[in-house]
Protein backbone atom coordinates (compact mmCIF):
# COMPACT_ATOMS: atom_id res chain seq x y z
CA UNK A 1 0.00 0.00 0.00
CA UNK A 2 1.36 3.59 -0.48
CA UNK A 3 2.33 6.32 1.68
CA UNK A 4 -0.02 9.64 1.70
CA UNK A 5 0.31 6.69 0.00
CA UNK A 6 -1.25 4.73 -1.97
CA UNK A 7 -2.02 1.88 -0.25
CA UNK A 8 -1.01 2.10 -1.76
CA UNK A 9 -0.61 3.22 0.25
CA UNK A 10 -1.78 7.32 -0.94
CA UNK A 11 -4.73 8.53 -2.25
CA UNK A 12 -9.06 12.68 -0.29
CA UNK A 13 -11.66 14.83 -1.01
CA UNK A 14 -14.86 13.95 1.61
CA UNK A 15 -17.76 15.62 2.81
CA UNK A 16 -18.35 15.43 6.69
CA UNK A 17 -20.61 12.92 8.29
CA UNK A 18 -21.70 13.62 11.70
CA UNK A 19 -22.07 10.81 14.34
CA UNK A 20 -22.80 11.38 18.10
CA UNK A 21 -21.10 9.07 20.18
CA UNK A 22 -21.90 8.26 24.00
CA UNK A 23 -18.92 7.76 25.95
CA UNK A 24 -18.45 3.78 27.17
CA UNK A 25 -16.87 2.79 30.19
CA UNK A 26 -13.76 -0.07 29.12
CA UNK A 27 -11.92 -1.66 31.29
CA UNK A 28 -8.33 -0.63 32.56
CA UNK A 29 -5.34 -0.58 29.90
CA UNK A 30 -2.31 -2.63 30.04
CA UNK A 31 -1.64 -5.42 32.66
CA UNK A 32 0.34 -2.72 34.45
CA UNK A 33 -2.49 -0.40 34.69
CA UNK A 34 -0.32 2.45 34.04
CA UNK A 35 -2.89 4.04 31.62
CA UNK A 36 -5.48 6.00 32.10
CA UNK A 37 -9.09 5.35 30.43
CA UNK A 38 -10.91 7.70 28.04
CA UNK A 39 -9.96 11.17 27.52
CA UNK A 40 -9.07 12.91 24.20
CA UNK A 41 -5.91 12.78 21.85
CA UNK A 42 -4.45 14.84 19.02
CA UNK A 43 -3.07 13.45 16.24
CA UNK A 44 -1.32 15.39 13.10
CA UNK A 45 -0.58 14.27 9.45
CA UNK A 46 1.27 15.36 6.11
CA UNK A 47 -1.04 14.57 4.02
CA UNK A 48 -4.97 13.75 4.36
CA UNK A 49 -6.17 10.46 3.52
CA UNK A 50 -7.18 9.51 0.17
CA UNK A 51 -10.80 8.52 0.95
CA UNK A 52 -12.07 7.67 4.41
CA UNK A 53 -13.90 5.41 2.93
CA UNK A 54 -12.98 1.23 2.83
CA UNK A 55 -14.42 0.10 -0.26
CA UNK A 56 -12.03 3.05 -1.67
CA UNK A 57 -8.92 4.25 0.25
CA UNK A 58 -5.55 2.99 -0.78
CA UNK A 59 -2.96 5.20 1.18
CA UNK A 60 -1.08 4.51 4.36
CA UNK A 61 -3.09 7.50 5.78
CA UNK A 62 -6.85 5.50 4.97
CA UNK A 63 -5.42 2.35 6.22
CA UNK A 64 -4.00 3.52 9.64
CA UNK A 65 -7.59 5.07 10.73
CA UNK A 66 -9.94 2.38 8.85
CA UNK A 67 -8.18 -0.51 10.28
CA UNK A 68 -9.76 0.25 13.99
CA UNK A 69 -12.87 1.47 12.49
CA UNK A 70 -14.35 -1.20 9.71
CA UNK A 71 -13.70 -4.52 10.48
CA UNK A 72 -13.69 -7.53 7.20
CA UNK A 73 -14.42 -11.22 7.76
CA UNK A 74 -11.44 -12.20 8.75
CA UNK A 75 -8.68 -9.32 9.98
CA UNK A 76 -5.49 -9.30 11.64
CA UNK A 77 -4.50 -10.34 15.17
CA UNK A 78 -3.48 -7.05 17.12
CA UNK A 79 0.03 -7.89 17.75
CA UNK A 80 3.94 -6.81 17.13
CA UNK A 81 6.22 -8.69 14.65
CA UNK A 82 5.59 -12.31 13.17
CA UNK A 83 2.44 -12.98 15.36
CA UNK A 84 0.88 -9.58 14.03
CA UNK A 85 1.30 -11.26 10.52
CA UNK A 86 -1.24 -14.28 11.46
CA UNK A 87 -5.38 -14.13 10.16
CA UNK A 88 -7.73 -14.32 12.45
CA UNK A 89 -11.48 -14.53 12.26
CA UNK A 90 -13.22 -10.90 12.14
CA UNK A 91 -16.67 -10.57 11.59
CA UNK A 92 -16.96 -13.85 10.72
CA UNK A 93 -17.27 -17.13 13.66
CA UNK A 94 -13.98 -18.83 12.22
CA UNK A 95 -11.72 -18.92 9.58
CA UNK A 96 -13.43 -20.08 5.90
CA UNK A 97 -13.83 -24.08 5.14
CA UNK A 98 -12.36 -24.59 1.81
CA UNK A 99 -13.02 -27.21 -0.11
CA UNK A 100 -10.52 -29.65 -1.29
CA UNK A 101 -10.03 -28.44 -5.09
CA UNK A 102 -9.40 -25.18 -3.14
CA UNK A 103 -12.36 -22.95 -5.34
CA UNK A 104 -14.88 -23.04 -2.46
CA UNK A 105 -14.80 -20.67 0.50
CA UNK A 106 -17.35 -20.99 3.18
CA UNK A 107 -18.05 -18.53 6.41
CA UNK A 108 -20.59 -17.77 8.86
CA UNK A 109 -21.24 -14.26 10.10
CA UNK A 110 -21.09 -13.36 13.87
CA UNK A 111 -24.71 -13.07 15.03
CA UNK A 112 -26.31 -10.25 17.05
CA UNK A 113 -23.62 -7.33 15.61
CA UNK A 114 -24.91 -3.80 15.20
CA UNK A 115 -23.09 -0.95 13.51
CA UNK A 116 -22.54 2.60 15.08
CA UNK A 117 -25.53 3.77 13.26
CA UNK A 118 -27.81 0.57 14.98
CA UNK A 119 -28.33 -1.20 12.30
CA UNK A 120 -28.06 -5.06 11.85
CA UNK A 121 -24.79 -6.59 10.56
CA UNK A 122 -26.03 -9.18 8.21
CA UNK A 123 -24.20 -11.54 5.71
CA UNK A 124 -25.29 -10.34 2.65
CA UNK A 125 -23.91 -6.91 3.76
CA UNK A 126 -20.71 -8.75 2.74
CA UNK A 127 -21.42 -9.29 -0.70
CA UNK A 128 -22.66 -5.81 -0.86
CA UNK A 129 -19.39 -4.80 -0.11
CA UNK A 130 -17.52 -6.58 -2.75
CA UNK A 131 -19.48 -5.23 -5.69
CA UNK A 132 -19.26 -1.76 -4.33
CA UNK A 133 -15.65 -1.94 -4.47
CA UNK A 134 -16.12 -2.50 -8.09
CA UNK A 135 -19.15 0.07 -8.64
CA UNK A 136 -16.60 2.75 -7.26
CA UNK A 137 -13.82 1.87 -9.25
CA UNK A 138 -11.45 0.77 -5.99
CA UNK A 139 -8.07 0.31 -6.69
CA UNK A 140 -8.70 -2.52 -4.57
CA UNK A 141 -10.95 -4.37 -6.99
CA UNK A 142 -8.14 -6.43 -8.69
CA UNK A 143 -7.89 -8.67 -5.65
CA UNK A 144 -11.78 -10.16 -5.90
CA UNK A 145 -11.50 -10.40 -9.95
CA UNK A 146 -10.64 -14.50 -8.97
CA UNK A 147 -14.38 -14.76 -7.76
CA UNK A 148 -16.94 -16.33 -10.14
CA UNK A 149 -18.78 -13.84 -12.31
CA UNK A 150 -16.88 -10.88 -10.89
CA UNK A 151 -15.29 -9.88 -13.97
CA UNK A 152 -19.02 -10.27 -15.57
CA UNK A 153 -20.15 -7.44 -12.61
CA UNK A 154 -17.01 -5.49 -13.24
CA UNK A 155 -17.82 -5.10 -17.08
CA UNK A 156 -21.40 -4.53 -16.82
CA UNK A 157 -22.96 -8.05 -18.09
CA UNK A 158 -24.22 -8.75 -14.72
CA UNK A 159 -26.19 -6.96 -12.03
CA UNK A 160 -24.72 -9.41 -9.34
CA UNK A 161 -21.75 -11.39 -8.63
CA UNK A 162 -22.71 -14.79 -8.89
CA UNK A 163 -19.78 -16.68 -7.10
CA UNK A 164 -21.03 -15.06 -3.71
CA UNK A 165 -24.07 -16.68 -1.85
CA UNK A 166 -25.48 -15.47 1.57
CA UNK A 167 -27.89 -16.26 3.77
CA UNK A 168 -29.20 -13.34 6.47
CA UNK A 169 -31.14 -16.06 8.93
CA UNK A 170 -28.19 -17.95 9.13
CA UNK A 171 -25.02 -16.16 8.52
CA UNK A 172 -23.68 -18.30 6.22
CA UNK A 173 -21.45 -16.72 3.19
CA UNK A 174 -20.01 -18.82 0.55
CA UNK A 175 -17.31 -17.47 -1.80
CA UNK A 176 -16.80 -19.64 -5.51
CA UNK A 177 -13.27 -19.01 -7.18
CA UNK A 178 -12.20 -19.29 -10.67
CA UNK A 179 -9.20 -20.92 -9.69
CA UNK A 180 -7.18 -22.08 -6.47
CA UNK A 181 -5.74 -18.84 -4.39
CA UNK A 182 -3.32 -18.76 -2.00
CA UNK A 183 -3.97 -15.31 -1.29
CA UNK A 184 -7.70 -15.04 -0.90
CA UNK A 185 -7.69 -15.75 3.03
CA UNK A 186 -5.28 -12.36 3.23
CA UNK A 187 -7.33 -10.71 1.00
CA UNK A 188 -11.07 -11.43 2.86
CA UNK A 189 -8.76 -9.69 5.55
CA UNK A 190 -8.70 -6.14 4.05
CA UNK A 191 -10.66 -3.42 4.48
CA UNK A 192 -11.89 -3.34 0.95
CA UNK A 193 -14.42 -5.71 1.41
CA UNK A 194 -15.42 -4.76 5.26
CA UNK A 195 -18.90 -4.94 5.46
CA UNK A 196 -21.18 -1.77 5.47
CA UNK A 197 -24.85 -1.20 5.21
CA UNK A 198 -26.70 -1.66 1.89
CA UNK A 199 -28.15 1.78 2.21
CA UNK A 200 -24.23 2.94 1.48
CA UNK A 201 -24.34 4.85 -2.01
CA UNK A 202 -22.21 2.77 -4.35
CA UNK A 203 -21.53 5.41 -6.91
CA UNK A 204 -17.82 6.72 -6.66
CA UNK A 205 -19.01 10.22 -6.27
CA UNK A 206 -20.85 9.32 -3.03
CA UNK A 207 -17.72 8.05 -1.15
CA UNK A 208 -17.36 11.43 0.07
CA UNK A 209 -19.42 10.30 3.61
CA UNK A 210 -17.42 8.03 5.78
CA UNK A 211 -20.52 4.67 6.38
CA UNK A 212 -21.86 3.58 9.74
CA UNK A 213 -18.58 1.60 10.98
CA UNK A 214 -18.37 -1.77 12.64
CA UNK A 215 -14.83 -1.50 14.66
CA UNK A 216 -14.44 0.05 18.10
CA UNK A 217 -14.18 3.56 16.38
CA UNK A 218 -16.37 5.58 13.62
CA UNK A 219 -15.38 8.91 11.67
CA UNK A 220 -16.75 11.91 12.15
CA UNK A 221 -16.69 15.66 11.75
CA UNK A 222 -14.90 15.25 8.14
CA UNK A 223 -13.45 19.09 6.81
CA UNK A 224 -12.15 17.77 3.59
CA UNK A 225 -8.62 18.02 3.38
CA UNK A 226 -8.27 19.52 6.64
CA UNK A 227 -9.29 17.13 9.36
CA UNK A 228 -11.79 14.37 11.07
CA UNK A 229 -12.41 12.84 14.35
CA UNK A 230 -12.17 9.23 15.42
CA UNK A 231 -14.69 8.60 17.92
CA UNK A 232 -15.75 5.47 20.21
CA UNK A 233 -18.46 3.27 18.10
CA UNK A 234 -21.67 3.01 20.81
CA UNK A 235 -22.20 -0.20 19.26
CA UNK A 236 -19.13 -2.17 18.90
CA UNK A 237 -19.99 -3.71 22.53
CA UNK A 238 -22.38 -5.79 20.21
CA UNK A 239 -19.35 -6.76 18.58
CA UNK A 240 -17.30 -7.53 21.58
CA UNK A 241 -20.60 -9.60 23.11
CA UNK A 242 -20.03 -11.57 19.28
CA UNK A 243 -17.47 -13.30 20.16
CA UNK A 244 -14.60 -11.07 18.25
CA UNK A 245 -10.93 -11.36 19.15
CA UNK A 246 -10.95 -7.24 18.20
CA UNK A 247 -9.71 -5.07 20.59
CA UNK A 248 -11.85 -1.98 22.26
CA UNK A 249 -10.39 1.96 21.72
CA UNK A 250 -8.79 2.77 24.85
CA UNK A 251 -9.56 6.28 24.65
CA UNK A 252 -12.89 8.19 23.87
CA UNK A 253 -11.77 10.43 20.88
CA UNK A 254 -8.46 10.98 18.28
CA UNK A 255 -8.68 14.49 16.47
CA UNK A 256 -7.00 14.09 13.05
CA UNK A 257 -5.33 17.05 11.47
CA UNK A 258 -3.62 17.63 8.27
CA UNK A 259 -0.33 19.90 9.27
CA UNK A 260 1.24 20.26 6.13
CA UNK A 261 4.83 21.66 7.66
CA UNK A 262 6.58 18.47 9.19
CA UNK A 263 8.99 20.71 11.21
CA UNK A 264 5.57 22.18 12.21
CA UNK A 265 4.55 19.06 13.36
CA UNK A 266 7.77 17.69 15.13
CA UNK A 267 7.67 20.84 17.67
CA UNK A 268 3.89 20.46 18.29
CA UNK A 269 4.93 16.97 19.23
CA UNK A 270 8.15 17.84 21.31
CA UNK A 271 5.91 20.75 22.78
CA UNK A 272 3.60 18.17 23.70
CA UNK A 273 0.81 20.24 21.76
CA UNK A 274 -0.09 17.07 19.71
CA UNK A 275 0.19 13.57 20.55
CA UNK A 276 1.38 11.76 17.60
CA UNK A 277 2.75 12.51 14.27
CA UNK A 278 2.17 9.73 11.63
CA UNK A 279 4.83 10.79 9.81
CA UNK A 280 8.62 10.40 10.46
CA UNK A 281 10.36 13.60 11.65
CA UNK A 282 12.07 15.68 8.65
CA UNK A 283 15.93 14.64 8.43
CA UNK A 284 16.79 17.58 9.39
CA UNK A 285 14.96 17.27 12.61
CA UNK A 286 15.54 13.69 13.14
CA UNK A 287 18.77 13.29 15.28
CA UNK A 288 16.91 16.30 17.77
CA UNK A 289 14.34 14.03 18.41
CA UNK A 290 15.72 11.10 18.80
CA UNK A 291 18.67 12.16 21.09
CA UNK A 292 16.50 14.36 23.23
CA UNK A 293 12.82 12.60 23.12
CA UNK A 294 13.87 9.04 23.48
CA UNK A 295 11.66 8.37 25.99
CA UNK A 296 9.14 8.74 23.44
CA UNK A 297 10.49 8.22 20.35
CA UNK A 298 11.78 4.46 18.46
CA UNK A 299 13.12 3.65 15.09
CA UNK A 300 10.50 1.17 13.68
CA UNK A 301 10.84 -1.57 11.01
CA UNK A 302 8.74 -1.26 7.92
CA UNK A 303 7.77 -3.70 4.78
CA UNK A 304 7.53 -0.92 1.88
CA UNK A 305 9.88 -0.19 -1.29
CA UNK A 306 10.82 3.00 -2.45
CA UNK A 307 10.88 3.54 -6.03
CA UNK A 308 10.48 5.56 -9.66
CA UNK A 309 7.57 4.63 -12.16
CA UNK A 310 8.37 5.22 -16.11
CA UNK A 311 5.36 4.72 -18.07
CA UNK A 312 6.55 2.06 -20.33
CA UNK A 313 3.77 2.20 -22.33
CA UNK A 314 4.80 5.74 -23.99
CA UNK A 315 7.71 6.95 -25.02
CA UNK A 316 10.53 7.63 -24.07
CA UNK A 317 10.07 4.72 -21.43
CA UNK A 318 8.63 2.26 -23.47
CA UNK A 319 12.56 1.52 -24.48
CA UNK A 320 14.18 -0.82 -22.12
CA UNK A 321 17.12 0.61 -22.75
CA UNK A 322 16.03 4.27 -21.62
CA UNK A 323 14.34 2.41 -18.60
CA UNK A 324 18.27 1.33 -17.25
CA UNK A 325 19.57 4.06 -18.23
CA UNK A 326 17.07 5.83 -15.86
CA UNK A 327 18.70 2.63 -12.73
CA UNK A 328 22.36 3.14 -13.41
CA UNK A 329 21.61 7.28 -13.08
CA UNK A 330 20.31 7.07 -8.90
CA UNK A 331 21.89 7.09 -6.29
CA UNK A 332 20.58 5.48 -3.83
CA UNK A 333 22.94 6.51 -0.49
CA UNK A 334 21.87 10.24 -2.13
CA UNK A 335 18.66 9.50 -1.45
CA UNK A 336 19.11 7.70 1.99
CA UNK A 337 20.52 11.22 2.74
CA UNK A 338 17.35 12.60 2.07
CA UNK A 339 15.70 10.17 4.19
CA UNK A 340 18.04 11.12 7.11
CA UNK A 341 19.37 7.56 7.30
CA UNK A 342 15.86 5.91 7.40
CA UNK A 343 16.13 4.04 4.25
CA UNK A 344 18.20 0.83 3.53
CA UNK A 345 19.44 1.56 -0.01
CA UNK A 346 18.17 -1.53 -2.77
CA UNK A 347 17.31 -2.33 -6.10
CA UNK A 348 14.87 -5.06 -5.62
CA UNK A 349 11.10 -4.89 -5.84
CA UNK A 350 10.26 -6.98 -2.75
CA UNK A 351 11.86 -5.59 0.19
CA UNK A 352 13.74 -7.36 3.05
CA UNK A 353 11.78 -9.56 5.36
CA UNK A 354 9.10 -9.67 2.94
CA UNK A 355 8.64 -13.39 1.63
CA UNK A 356 10.86 -14.21 -1.82
CA UNK A 357 12.89 -11.32 -1.18
CA UNK A 358 16.16 -12.14 -3.36
CA UNK A 359 19.12 -9.71 -3.04
CA UNK A 360 20.49 -8.64 -6.39
CA UNK A 361 21.96 -5.53 -8.16
CA UNK A 362 21.47 -5.51 -11.53
CA UNK A 363 22.19 -1.49 -12.04
CA UNK A 364 25.16 -0.81 -10.02
CA UNK A 365 26.41 2.71 -9.82
CA UNK A 366 25.45 5.50 -9.73
CA UNK A 367 27.05 5.15 -13.07
CA UNK A 368 25.62 8.48 -15.10
CA UNK A 369 28.21 8.07 -18.08
CA UNK A 370 26.66 4.18 -18.36
CA UNK A 371 23.20 5.81 -18.26
CA UNK A 372 24.22 8.74 -20.96
CA UNK A 373 25.45 5.69 -23.21
CA UNK A 374 22.39 3.90 -22.80
CA UNK A 375 20.48 7.05 -23.44
CA UNK A 376 22.47 7.23 -26.96
CA UNK A 377 21.92 4.36 -28.16
CA UNK A 378 18.00 4.27 -27.62
CA UNK A 379 17.92 7.87 -28.96
CA UNK A 380 14.53 8.28 -28.21
CA UNK A 381 12.06 10.40 -30.07
CA UNK A 382 10.56 12.46 -27.18
CA UNK A 383 13.09 13.40 -24.52
CA UNK A 384 10.85 16.26 -23.23
CA UNK A 385 8.75 14.41 -19.90
CA UNK A 386 7.30 15.24 -16.80
CA UNK A 387 8.51 13.94 -13.27
CA UNK A 388 5.94 14.04 -10.76
CA UNK A 389 5.67 14.22 -6.94
CA UNK A 390 4.00 15.46 -4.13
CA UNK A 391 4.19 18.38 -1.57
CA UNK A 392 5.19 16.36 1.29
CA UNK A 393 8.82 17.28 2.38
CA UNK A 394 10.56 14.34 2.17
CA UNK A 395 8.64 13.84 -1.11
CA UNK A 396 9.45 16.78 -2.68
CA UNK A 397 12.89 16.66 -2.08
CA UNK A 398 12.83 12.93 -4.18
CA UNK A 399 11.23 14.78 -6.79
CA UNK A 400 13.78 17.35 -7.01
CA UNK A 401 16.78 15.05 -6.57
CA UNK A 402 14.95 12.78 -9.82
CA UNK A 403 14.59 15.91 -11.68
CA UNK A 404 18.00 17.00 -11.49
CA UNK A 405 19.42 13.64 -12.05
CA UNK A 406 17.46 13.28 -15.64
CA UNK A 407 18.37 16.62 -16.47
CA UNK A 408 21.82 15.11 -15.96
CA UNK A 409 21.43 12.34 -18.09
CA UNK A 410 20.34 14.39 -21.19
CA UNK A 411 16.16 14.49 -20.59
CA UNK A 412 14.64 17.64 -20.50
CA UNK A 413 12.45 17.89 -17.45
CA UNK A 414 9.10 19.57 -16.32
CA UNK A 415 8.95 18.86 -12.45
CA UNK A 416 5.23 18.84 -11.27
CA UNK A 417 4.83 18.85 -7.36
CA UNK A 418 1.00 18.28 -6.42
CA UNK A 419 -0.73 17.94 -3.16
CA UNK A 420 -0.31 15.05 -1.67
CA UNK A 421 -4.11 14.54 -0.68
CA UNK A 422 -4.70 13.64 -4.18
CA UNK A 423 -1.44 12.67 -5.50
CA UNK A 424 -2.19 9.34 -5.75
CA UNK A 425 -5.08 9.32 -7.39
CA UNK A 426 -4.23 12.02 -10.08
CA UNK A 427 -1.61 10.07 -11.07
CA UNK A 428 -3.50 6.54 -10.59
CA UNK A 429 -6.20 8.39 -13.65
CA UNK A 430 -5.44 7.62 -16.69
CA UNK A 431 -6.67 10.30 -18.35
CA UNK A 432 -4.27 12.67 -16.45
CA UNK A 433 -2.28 14.14 -19.05
CA UNK A 434 1.85 13.82 -19.47
CA UNK A 435 2.13 10.76 -17.20
CA UNK A 436 5.95 10.10 -17.34
CA UNK A 437 7.20 9.05 -14.75
CA UNK A 438 7.69 10.32 -11.17
CA UNK A 439 7.51 9.28 -6.69
CA UNK A 440 5.48 6.12 -5.52
CA UNK A 441 6.13 4.24 -2.78
CA UNK A 442 4.55 0.70 -1.78
CA UNK A 443 3.71 0.03 2.16
CA UNK A 444 2.19 -4.14 2.05
CA UNK A 445 -1.19 -4.79 2.28
CA UNK A 446 -0.33 -8.19 3.83
CA UNK A 447 2.65 -10.34 4.10
CA UNK A 448 2.76 -12.12 0.59
CA UNK A 449 4.66 -11.37 -2.63
CA UNK A 450 2.47 -11.60 -4.64
CA UNK A 451 1.28 -8.19 -3.21
CA UNK A 452 4.16 -6.53 -4.91
CA UNK A 453 3.37 -8.08 -8.05
CA UNK A 454 -0.47 -8.02 -9.11
CA UNK A 455 -1.61 -4.66 -7.79
CA UNK A 456 1.56 -2.83 -9.39
CA UNK A 457 2.97 -4.66 -12.61
CA UNK A 458 0.26 -7.39 -13.81
CA UNK A 459 -1.06 -5.97 -17.01
CA UNK A 460 -4.05 -7.04 -16.73
CA UNK A 461 -4.98 -5.21 -13.60
CA UNK A 462 -4.49 -1.90 -14.92
CA UNK A 463 -7.56 0.26 -14.35
CA UNK A 464 -8.50 3.29 -15.57
CA UNK A 465 -9.02 5.27 -12.47
CA UNK A 466 -7.05 4.02 -8.75
CA UNK A 467 -4.94 2.42 -11.01
CA UNK A 468 -1.84 1.24 -9.09
CA UNK A 469 0.35 0.42 -11.99
CA UNK A 470 1.93 3.41 -12.36
CA UNK A 471 4.04 2.36 -14.85
CA UNK A 472 1.34 0.49 -17.15
CA UNK A 473 3.71 -2.37 -17.26
CA UNK A 474 1.97 -5.27 -19.03
CA UNK A 475 4.67 -8.02 -20.11
CA UNK A 476 2.01 -11.04 -20.66
CA UNK A 477 4.91 -13.18 -20.26
CA UNK A 478 4.95 -12.36 -16.82
CA UNK A 479 1.69 -11.73 -16.23
CA UNK A 480 0.81 -15.09 -16.41
CA UNK A 481 3.40 -15.96 -13.82
CA UNK A 482 1.94 -13.62 -11.44
CA UNK A 483 -1.05 -15.07 -11.44
CA UNK A 484 -0.05 -18.68 -11.92
CA UNK A 485 2.04 -18.34 -8.50
CA UNK A 486 -0.43 -16.79 -6.68
CA UNK A 487 -3.05 -20.12 -6.96
CA UNK A 488 -0.18 -21.86 -5.28
CA UNK A 489 1.19 -21.75 -1.68
CA UNK A 490 3.83 -19.55 -1.00
CA UNK A 491 5.91 -22.56 1.05
CA UNK A 492 5.92 -24.28 -2.60
CA UNK A 493 6.61 -21.00 -4.37
CA UNK A 494 8.75 -18.56 -2.26
CA UNK A 495 12.25 -18.90 -4.54
CA UNK A 496 10.39 -18.68 -7.77
CA UNK A 497 9.26 -14.81 -6.76
CA UNK A 498 12.58 -13.80 -5.99
CA UNK A 499 13.37 -15.08 -9.70
CA UNK A 500 10.05 -13.34 -10.60
CA UNK A 501 11.53 -10.18 -8.85
CA UNK A 502 14.45 -10.10 -11.29
CA UNK A 503 12.31 -10.73 -14.69
CA UNK A 504 10.97 -7.75 -13.96
CA UNK A 505 13.88 -5.49 -13.09
CA UNK A 506 15.80 -7.05 -15.98
CA UNK A 507 13.23 -5.47 -17.96
CA UNK A 508 13.61 -2.12 -15.59
CA UNK A 509 10.24 -1.92 -15.02
CA UNK A 510 10.97 0.42 -12.09
CA UNK A 511 13.69 2.75 -10.74
CA UNK A 512 13.33 0.78 -6.95
CA UNK A 513 15.90 2.89 -4.49
CA UNK A 514 15.35 1.66 -0.84
CA UNK A 515 13.18 0.74 1.93
CA UNK A 516 11.91 2.81 4.30
CA UNK A 517 12.10 2.72 8.29
CA UNK A 518 9.27 4.68 9.62
CA UNK A 519 8.93 6.05 13.35
CA UNK A 520 6.95 6.17 16.62
CA UNK A 521 6.84 9.80 18.05
CA UNK A 522 4.42 10.33 20.51
CA UNK A 523 3.82 13.15 23.70
CA UNK A 524 4.25 12.85 27.51
CA UNK A 525 0.40 12.25 27.33
CA UNK A 526 0.89 9.18 25.33
CA UNK A 527 1.31 5.84 27.10
CA UNK A 528 4.47 5.10 25.26
CA UNK A 529 5.42 1.47 25.82
CA UNK A 530 0.94 0.77 25.50
CA UNK A 531 2.19 2.02 20.99
CA UNK A 532 1.64 -1.12 19.13
CA UNK A 533 3.51 -0.63 15.68
CA UNK A 534 1.86 -3.79 13.62
CA UNK A 535 3.57 -5.08 10.90
CA UNK A 536 0.63 -4.79 8.43
CA UNK A 537 -1.05 -1.24 9.25
CA UNK A 538 1.81 0.48 11.38
CA UNK A 539 0.31 2.15 14.08
CA UNK A 540 -2.45 0.26 15.87
CA UNK A 541 -4.91 3.13 17.05
CA UNK A 542 -6.55 0.93 19.65
CA UNK A 543 -3.35 0.40 21.23
CA UNK A 544 -2.90 4.36 21.95
CA UNK A 545 -4.42 5.09 25.54
CA UNK A 546 -3.10 8.53 27.88
CA UNK A 547 -1.04 8.06 30.65
CA UNK A 548 -2.37 7.93 34.61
Amino acid sequence: MTLTSIRRRAVLVLAGLALVAAPLTIAACGEDDEAAEGGELNFTLSSFPDYLDPQVSYTFEGFETLWPTYIPLLTWAHEEGQAGTEVIPGLAEDLPEISEDGKTYALTMRDGMKYSDGSPIVASDFKFAVERCFDTNSGGSSFYTKIVGAEDYQKGKADEISGITTNDDTGEITIELNEPSGTLEQELAMMFVAPVPQDTPKDEEQTKSPPPSSGPFMITNVKPGRSYTLERNPNFQTVLDAGIDFPDAKVDTINVEEVKNNSTQVTNVEQNKTDYMLDPPIADRLQEVESQYSDRFQLETSINTYYFWMNNQEPPFDDVKVRQAVNYAIDPEALQRIFGGRLTPGQTILPPDMPGYKEYELYPGPDIEKAKELLEEANPSDTDITVWTDDESDRKRIGQYYADVLTEVGFNVDLKIIAGDIYFSTIGNLKTPDLDTGFSDWFQDYPHPNDFFDILLNGNNILPQNNQNFSQTDIPELNKEIEELAEQPLDDVETQYGDLDEAFMEQAVWAPYGYEEFTTFVSDQVAFDDVLWHPVFNHDYTSFAIED
